[in-house]
Parts: C-alpha cells; structure tokens; sequence
C-alpha cells in the first residue's frame, strides 16, 4: 500500500479541507490503494519544513508555503506570500511535473485543488462540493455581516472554532478523513469534535468580553494585544463586530511556538483603493493575502513584535487619511 502524507495549513478551516479535496482526488484519480497520514504545519519565524519528516511514498503540500524539496511530488497554494525566497519560486517557475500549482486568484485553496485536479485529471468534486463551497465563504470572509460571522450559527464556523483553538495533536488528523464520511452538521456532532467544540464556544464568549475592553479603535483601525492572554485562537471577525467603523484591524497575540502579528481589512467596510496587507507583512518577513496577511515572530519576540504592530497600525491609519 503506498503511503502518502499531506502537509496542510494547521488550525485552519481551508488548510484541512484542502487536505481532504486533496484525499479524495489522489484516491480517485491516482492510486486508491493508499494510505494517508495528516501532518500540521504552522507559520514560525524559523524551520517551517522538518525535512526528516518528507518520508512519505508521495510527499504533497497543500494551503501552505512551498518546498523545492526533491521529495515533495504534489504542492497546492493560493496565498501571494507562497514562496519563502526568490530561490523557491525560481524552482517552482522551472518545475515540469505538472504537479505544482499556485494561484492567488482563488479565495480558498480547497476550491482550487477541486477545480484544478478536475481540469487536469478527471476528478469529480460533487462530493466535496459542501467543503469547498464553505472553505471558500470562510477564507473569502463572505459572511453577510461580521455579527453572522461572530454568532457561528452554522456547522462549519462551529467546526472552525474547534479546527482553530483545540490543542489535541490528533484532532485534525482525526477530522480530515471525517470530512469524506459525513456532511458537516453531522460531523459537527461526533463525541470527539463536541470534546473539543463545547470549552471553545465558552472561550468564545469571553473573548468577546475581552476583546471588548482591550480595543483600541481610533483612525479606522482596530488594534489590540492579547500577549497576556492565551488566545491566539479567537475569532478574527469580533474586532469588526465591535468596532464595525474600522478598515482595519492589526491584533498581537501569543502561543507557545510564536509570537503572531495579525492585520486583516473589514469585509463589510472597504475603499475603492485598500492597502494590500501581504505585501505589507512581507516587509517584516511575513505574508499571507492582499486583504489579510500576518508575521510570525520567535515566542519570546514580544518587543519586535509589538513595535511591528504598532508601525503597520499607524502606516494604515496614516493611509486613510490622504
């Protein structure tokens, strides 16, 4: 039986869903005989690849940066900030296996991995239509308001909360495979996720209360420090739900691997011209999409990390006001 281990985009919604399409592609179109293995990667300030851990029969990477590792046979990515350096993306630009595939066009890598293996090799999406069609409306923000997006009345902003805040390491290897067995609302009930999902839901509501006393919204943009807090987990639409006259919003927040600088643009309160916030997180060695990005510093990098913040907060409060 081949042995195939997909790295994907940890703690997030689109990272396992992509991971999922992915399975799902590879079993009906390449090789069904396998086995797959689930392997979480995290933005850090340093070491994203363990190079121990490309072992696999197939090596496939997807919702996350690439590697020009030789052993790495499938990549998928939508993100602006896909490539570490120029030496990176010279090799993806020179790579023939057909196999490799960038796009920051799509608003979620799991619909472009559907939408690119069903071009390329035959594969049906239908049955992942429910995961695509919701990994698109969470990565795009697509949400009819930041309160709908706060409220998490559907199945799978439930399913986010638990992706995004539960510590068990083998959760999310436990739920991709799941997301091929059972529509959302009944995956949403498993024992397992409801372990996680029930302590989240109340987490929640206190991160609001939180949130609520520590936001600084001053010049379009919302900025607030959860470094005293374990948090880097919370919901990244309550900024706007509490401040809904914000363009931006530019957030630190601590874990036990980084110290996160995140700034995001409010998808109910754009401009005709908006800063593109990739390009704006590159400059501090971060990344991400044109209208959210983040920097990764080492978890003891508070001061650096601050400093960033309050820099990108200023430059976006100093560009709405030309």
């Amino acid at each position: 039986m081949r042995e195939v281990r997909v790295f994907f985009h940890d703690k997030c919604f689109d990272g396992s869903a992509s991971a999922a399409v992915f399975t799902a592609f590879y079993r009906s179109a390449i090789h069904p005989d396998s086995r797959f293995e689930y392997l979480g990667l995290a933005h850090k300030a340093s070491n994203l690849f363990d190079p121990e851990a490309f072992r696999g029969d197939e090596n496939a990477i997807v919702d996350f940066k690439y590697s020009s590792d030789p052993r790495v046979g499938w990549w998928f990515d939508h993100h602006q900030s896909a490539f570490l350096n120029a030496a990176d993306a010279e090799h993806f630009r020179r790579d023939r296996s057909g196999r490799k595939f960038h796009d920051p066009k799509y608003r979620s890598c799991a619909s472009f991995i559907a939408h690119v293996t069903a071009q390329r090799f035959g594969f049906d999406p239908a049955p992942v239509a429910e995961l695509t069609h919701w990994a698109d409306i969470i990565d795009g923000a697509l949400f009819a308001s930041a309160e709908a997006a706060v409220a998490l009345a559907e199945p799978a902003l439930k399913l986010t909360l638990a992706i995004e805040g539960s510590r068990r390491p083998d959760f999310l290897p436990r739920l991709i495979p799941d997301y091929l067995r059972y529509p959302l609302d009944e995956l949403l009930q498993l024992d397992y996720v409801q372990q996680e999902l029930v302590p989240l839901l109340e987490r929640h509501r206190r991160t609001q209360a939180l949130m609520r006393e520590l936001l600084d919204c001053r010049g379009g943009v919302a900025y607030f420090d959860l470094t005293a807090h374990d948090l880097e987990g919370y919901n990244k639409f309550i900024p706007y739900a509490l401040c809904p006259a914000a363009v931006y919003s530019v957030g630190v927040s601590r874990s036990s691997f980084r110290t996160k600088v995140s700034v995001g643009s409010n998808p109910w309160q754009t401009l005709p011209e908006m800063e593109n916030l990739a390009s704006l997180c590159e400059r501090y060695g971060g990344g991400g999409h044109p209208r959210v990005g983040a920097i990764s510093f080492e978890p003891d990098a508070l001061a650096p990390a601050r400093q960033a913040a309050q820099e990108i907060a200023a430059r976006l409060r100093a560009s709405l006001v030309q």
